[in-house]
């Protein structure tokens, strides 16, 4: 059992917690605020925790965050989590990558969900003819890219790449406890997202 305080001071801790100015307003985090709703003290909790994930560091929990965060366009967010990565060592170049590698899974993921929705031939034996340098060197190295890719393509729904980015993460050595934490990650800060 946790203690907390009211739901105001856990929007307050919330807030704070990720940088968010005090004078910043959230339709949708006041209405749960006024209510004294419980799910802000379930979702602090659970951005907490993800910040603590057992196979992540920090900065990597931070660097999935602002992916999500830029797949979902929420400025506030990608300003908060780019100043609390910076603050855990995230250079500007892996900032960049982070920008870089949203932007290239966006348009791999609406492409490879065509090509499996379709399943036709055509679709399928056509070149991509999608540049896509950033993969082949990446700042953050290819395990961790590979993981930024996977995360942002379960956002997004494609199947073929979720299930082609799991693979590589795996065949760069990371594991299956990493993969379902960078996941969950990208599903709690989704849902911090919706409420910002």
């Amino acid at each position: 059992m946790y203690p907390f305080a009211s739901t105001g001071s856990t929007k307050d801790s919330l807030y704070k917690e990720f940088n968010i100015s005090e004078g910043f307003e959230s339709v949708l985090i006041d209405k749960l605020a006024a209510l004294d709703h419980r799910y802000l003290k379930d979702l602090k909790i659970n951005l907490t925790n993800v910040l603590k994930a057992q196979n992540l560091n920090k900065k990597e929990a931070l660097l999935l965050g602002l992916s999500v965060a830029v797949n979902e366009k929420n400025t506030t967010l990608i300003d908060a989590l780019e100043a609390l990565a910076k603050e855990e060592g995230a250079e500007d170049k892996e900032i960049a990558e982070v920008l870089a590698c949203v932007s290239l899974m966006n348009a791999n993921n609406v492409f490879y969900r065509f090509r499996h929705f379709m399943d036709k031939e055509f679709y399928n034996n056509a070149p991509a003819g999608i540049k896509m340098s950033i993969m082949v060197n990446p700042v953050l190295g290819k395990e961790f890219f590979e993981l930024l890719s996977l995360v942002v393509s379960s956002l997004n729904g494609c199947e073929m790449c979720v299930t082609s980015h799991e693979q590589s993460v795996l065949t760069h050595g990371g594991s299956q406890a990493r993969i379902f934490d960078a996941v969950k990650v990208g599903a709690i800060f989704k849902s911090f997202t919706v409420l910002l």
